[in-house]
């Protein structure tokens, strides 16, 4: 691996080397930090273990990836439906403009 195409990271106080792509460094250290505090969290509820801790944190951080993904699905989906409703509100605005008009 390339030194200018990798950076290390710190997760638990141990260091690794990553390959990461030109103009993502502060992307992957950030990415790194969260990563790391999520993983002291989880060591700090008394898991022990590098692996555990490591797979305790993946599962807490999808789970929270998946509600995310949810949540955003839901709103798309509650903007599609004010959407037609105010397409619904607009054809009878103008239905009620046309009868008017013709009396």
């Amino acid at each position: 691996m390339s030194n200018e195409n990798s950076l290390v990271i710190h997760l638990l106080d141990k260091e690794y080397r990553v390959a990461c792509p030109a103009g993502e460094q502060d992307n992957l250290l950030a990415a790194a930090r969260h990563l790391d505090d999520q993983m002291r969290k989880v060591r700090d509820a008394n898991v022990i273990g590098l692996e555990r801790i490591a797979i305790m944190t993946a599962l807490n951080m999808s789970h929270e990836l998946l509600r995310a993904r949810q949540s955003v699905s839901q709103d798309s989906e509650g903007e599609a439906r004010v959407q037609a409703l105010l397409g619904r509100l607009e054809e009878e605005i103008q239905a009620f403009e046309d009868a008017r008009r013709r009396l």
